[in-house]
């Protein structure tokens, strides 16, 4: 066999087990993930990378090392969801840094945080001025959560009294051409009421079109295929005053 084609059938079998093996382990955004996540994925694709590319070595050991580790990061986490006290130090808590306004110096040197760390997570929150922040909190996964002083809060509809209805999601009715006759369904509306609305905005065929949604309001969105924009002029081919 030819290495090109046992770097293919290793590839496909190291895909496909990297594939189950990350479902197993759950699904979490790479901003939830704490540090042993990041070094658990990190390790896992570093061995299937060497499970294809490895022609020195067997493929079975490669593969029952990616088993392995996928085996015992499930484990951790499984033990994380059932004792709490074990997910504090395998996993860490929160710190806070700032409490009622003040910064906590000892718990910023535990954190190896410096204050211009905790400036530039705090401008990423839009905060600009410290005396703004009541308490902030350092998370297991290292970013920061912020509660300002009431004073600096926000105003919402509550606080004025405001009854607001609930806005709700668009429901997708065209994608990529294609009619999504499911969701047409669940609006108890039909491909004819579609199609007259469609011709409204001189569309004939739903193949001409991107992308329709409708929102909760039963205003319908549209985007085309060809939407014959004028041509945006360069910034070099501007000539108005800056």
């Amino acid at each position: 066999m030819s290495e090109g084609l046992v770097v293919a059938v290793r590839a496909i079998i190291a895909f496909f087990s990297l594939l189950i093996f990350t479902r197993l382990l759950g699904k979490q955004q790479i901003s939830q993930l704490n540090f042993f996540d990041y070094t658990l994925g990190i390790t896992i694709g570093s061995i299937a990378a060497e499970l294809t590319v490895d022609l020195s070595s067997r493929a079975w050991p490669h593969w029952v090392g990616l088993l392995s580790w996928a085996l015992l990061g499930f484990t951790m986490e499984f033990i994380t969801m059932k004792w709490r006290y074990a997910a504090k130090y395998i996993e860490g808590e929160p710190t806070i840094i700032i409490m009622n306004g003040k910064i906590m110096e000892n718990a910023l040197r535990k954190m190896k945080y410096n204050v211009s760390d905790i400036m530039e997570q705090l401008r990423n929150k839009d905060v600009f001025d410290l005396t703004e922040v009541d308490f902030a909190i350092i998370e297991s996964n290292g970013q920061l959560s912020v509660l300002k002083k009431p004073e600096y809060e926000n105003v919402t509809c509550k606080d004025l009294n405001i009854n607001k209805k609930k806005s709700g999601i668009s429901t997708e009715l065209i994608y990529d051409g294609i009619l999504i006759e499911e969701n047409l369904k669940q609006l108890n509306k039909d491909k004819k009421w579609l199609i007259t609305q469609l011709k409204s905005q001189g569309i004939k065929d739903v193949s001409e079109v991107f992308l329709a949604t409708l929102n909760p309001g039963g205003s319908l969105y549209v985007d085309k295929y060809k939407d014959h924009i004028k041509k945006i002029l360069d910034i070099g081919d501007y000539k108005g005053p800056y």
